[in-house]
């Protein structure tokens, strides 16, 4: 059986990883994979229900994500997994799980975060809604050396997941195809 692979898509909240982990999704499977989203936001309503926002907690919601990423890339599985996960050892301990794995670094300025702000959490961060909101009350320590960063307020989310592509072929770990977007 072909093993699976993991694509760790990390960044600060409305960076665009959930936008590129469906693009992402669509074109590996079209490609003829079998693949899966863990989306941030599904994960924590459903296997990490319960936990807070504590680095404690955070750090248990990123390594229960890495263990099903593990299962499911043992059966062959690609995993796309969308999460903050803002803390490099924690990312660093992930790596170490999936032997298989590309740490993509989604990004843009806080300050345009916060223009965007899909969810409405920045302003309510900003307002001392929500506490330990990550960038704002809470840090992030951005990736030293992901395999594939995306600047979202540079590119398109199409041209992001080219990139993403682009790296997984030359790993051998996709068939190749036209990009993606074309």
């Amino acid at each position: 059986m072909e093993q699976g692979f993991t694509v760790w898509l990390t960044g600060l909240s409305g960076a665009g990883k959930s936008t590129i982990a469906r693009l992402l999704y669509d074109e590996l499977q079209a490609r003829g994979l079998k693949v899966e989203i863990l989306d941030g936001d599904v994960i924590r309503q459903n296997l990490s229900k319960g936990l807070g926002f504590s680095k404690e907690d955070r750090d248990t919601n990123v390594l229960r994500v890495a263990w099903v990423c593990q299962v499911l890339n043992k059966h062959g599985v690609a995993v796309i997994a969308a999460l903050i996960s803002p803390y490099r050892e924690t990312r660093a301990r992930v790596r170490a799980m999936l032997p298989r794995f590309v740490e993509v670094y989604v990004t843009a300025p806080l300050e345009e975060l916060i223009r965007r702000d899909p969810k409405g959490l920045y302003k309510k961060a900003l307002a001392g809604e929500i506490p330990n909101f990550t960038g704002i009350s809470d840090p992030y320590e951005p990736p030293e050396n992901p395999e594939v960063e995306c600047r979202t307020h540079e590119e398109t989310p199409e041209q992001s997941v080219a990139k993403i592509l682009a790296h997984l072929e030359s790993r051998g770990w996709i068939p190749e195809g036209a990009e993606a977007g074309q």
